[in-house]
């Protein structure tokens, strides 16, 4: 049986060495061996329609006009534990070993540019997780996130500040919340059981600059005995929150303008959010094998000069998560 945590807070833990789940419950925590790298794609794409009418519109003669755009960002990144407390907190080296990007369109529109998160290949951070999987000290992740945004940038060409298109907002999604569904539990030391529900926030990544958050229920669906062990399957669903926790990463800062289709718009307003996951969570080896989430965003917004009818934004946000074999 496993050795666990309840990390409770930054400074202060509290060790609850020898202690087991009350019958019936499961105790999720995230385990690291040393010398043990482990490695996960990841892969975050999104489907976007701009109907520049309302829908009611496109029935009308000569209908509404609609553009399409397909990005995705697919992406390595090695884990490897470096210093190993059972107790406390391990540290962990993080090495994005690839990265890459690909966008689609209606139109031949955008940049030849790379995309800024594209530099993040062969790049490494450091953090600390403890055994319940939430993780200490984002300073070096906070950092790289910023050093990318500024990447994001075209040469000064005497037109001030034009910020290209970029995926930087997942891969913030994607590393920032590493083991939310198992850190996010109530209180760890007395374990899950089976039904149970428990809530928390994930970031949401957009082709515009904006920054919100969706509420997500987390619950354990059941678990699975397999030849690699127990899986829990935890189960998600998501909706609009109604605020941004205090010191989520924006990767820019100052003013400046957004080349391409939404460098035209402004005023967003997200009119909803709706979606659901699901992750395989390794119980006996405590990391997760896999995770999928899907949701669906309506978004609203205006022109630069000021137009009739406002265009409508529909976002279908597709990111998973998958180790894979050593």
């Amino acid at each position: 049986m496993k050795t666990t945590l309840a990390v409770l807070s930054v400074v202060a833990l509290s060790f609850l060495a020898g202690c087991y789940a009350p019958q019936g419950q499961k105790m999720l925590t995230v385990d690291f061996q040393k010398g043990q790298t482990l490695r996960y794609k990841f892969v975050s794409s999104r489907d976007i329609e701009l109907r520049l009418q309302p829908a009611e519109a496109a029935t009308k003669a000569g209908g509404g006009r609609v553009e399409k755009y397909f990005e995705s960002m697919e992406m390595v990144v090695a884990y490897r534990p470096v210093e190993v407390d059972p107790y406390g907190l391990t540290t962990i080296d993080a090495t994005c070993e690839s990265v890459k990007v690909r966008r689609d369109s209606d139109k031949a529109r955008g940049t030849s540019q790379k995309d800024a998160v594209e530099s993040l290949s062969g790049k490494t951070f450091t953090f600390t997780v403890g055994p319940t999987g939430r993780i200490e000290d984002y300073s070096q992740l906070d950092k790289l996130i910023m050093e990318t945004g500024d990447k994001a940038f075209r040469s000064s060409g005497g037109q001030g500040r034009i910020k290209e298109p970029d995926m930087i907002s997942d891969f913030i999604a994607t590393q920032r919340f590493l083991w939310d569904s198992v850190s996010s539990i109530g209180n760890a030391a007395e374990g899950v059981s089976v039904g149970q529900t428990w809530k928390s926030k994930l970031s949401v990544p957009t082709p515009m600059v904006m920054r919100k958050a969706r509420d997500v229920a987390y619950t354990l669906a059941g678990v699975n005995q397999t030849k690699k062990g127990q899986l829990a399957v935890i189960r998600s669903s998501y909706s609009l929150a109604a605020s941004v926790p205090n010191g989520w990463p924006m990767p820019y800062s100052g003013t400046f303008q957004m080349s391409g289709t939404f460098g035209f718009l402004r005023g967003y307003k997200v009119l909803s959010l709706q979606g659901q996951g699901e992750e395989l969570f390794n119980i006996d080896t405590g990391r997760t094998e896999q995770y999928g989430q899907q949701y669906q965003m309506e978004m609203e917004a205006s022109f630069l000069i000021p137009l009739e009818p406002s265009p409508r934004i529909t976002i279908k946000q597709n990111i998973t998560m998958q180790l894979l074999e050593s």
